[in-house]
């Protein structure tokens, strides 16, 4: 639902800045003449804000979700030819091992029920030389103070319509809040995420109609997943470097992501 809902809200091509595409290469480091002509796997595609940025650089893309996201997916980036679009599950997924060059899962694998099981399962998708980008939100003792995590044990029990509808009335006031607290001396920026909301204002270049969207998007997307397991970077790192992967680096790139090469 929710991607279908917010087809297509962070989508460069909609917001007109390159957001999506600023986040995909600094956590994979990787450059478009990389990509160019490659088979990419994108794992938990959603909507196709990433596949789109993999597919500007030349890429022949396989999108592979889950849910329904997959016709959104479709939807917004059908038109172009390199797009495969693959309705599947990641702990079973339906390719041959070895098959693809680069691989990533963006804002994906803490939403799983056993993300180490979901991070071990794309791993023999990767050919030998193959690249792999993964990312998650970390673990640490500032993970305890954000209000999503006091509110999940209720909001993830409510019907996802249900979850919507009350945000969508209370997001507006939620993030005038979060901005006027955000204007205070000192303590301003961080006494604002005390605000149950996602507030990218002065951080995102979007107008005013772009930033309510993102805000409403994201503030459900804390909220309703069923799953949400952060990590910690020595988890990271053990689970890279366990899976035999050389070049391994575990960064903060936005969120924590872990990459490396294959053989």
């Amino acid at each position: 639902m929710q991607w279908n809902k917010f087809r297509r809200t962070q989508l460069d091509s909609y917001t007109g800045h390159p957001i999506s595409a600023n986040r995909f290469w600094d956590a994979t480091g990787w450059m478009p003449d990389d990509l160019a002509g490659k088979w990419v796997l994108d794992v938990g595609c959603g909507s196709g804000r990433f596949a789109e940025v993999a597919l500007s650089a030349g890429a022949q893309v396989v999108a592979l979700d889950y849910s329904s996201a997959v016709d959104a997916c479709y939807a917004n980036l059908g038109h172009h030819a390199n797009l495969h679009v693959i309705q599947g599950d990641i702990y079973e997924l339906p390719f041959l091992a070895g098959a693809f060059p680069f691989v990533y899962s963006l804002g994906v694998l803490q939403h799983t029920p056993d993300v180490e099981k979901a991070f071990r399962s794309v791993l023999p998708m990767l050919s030998d030389g193959g690249r792999i980008c993964v990312d998650f939100y970390e673990k640490s003792w500032k993970t305890c103070l954000l209000p999503k995590y006091w509110l999940r044990s209720v909001t993830r029990r409510i019907s996802k319509k249900r979850l919507l509808s009350a945000l969508v009335c209370a997001v507006p006031k939620l993030l005038a809040l979060s901005v006027f607290i955000g204007g205070f001396p000192l303590l301003g920026s961080y006494l604002k995420r005390l605000i149950p909301v996602a507030n990218y204002v002065g951080s995102l270049p979007l107008n005013k109609s772009q930033q309510l969207d993102w805000s409403l998007l994201d503030t459900f997307d804390w909220l309703s997943p069923e799953h949400d397991h952060p990590q910690k970077p020595a988890t990271v790192q053990r689970w890279l470097e366990g899976a035999g992967l050389g070049n391994v680096e575990v960064l903060k790139a936005g969120h924590l992501v872990g990459r490396g090469i294959r053989g």
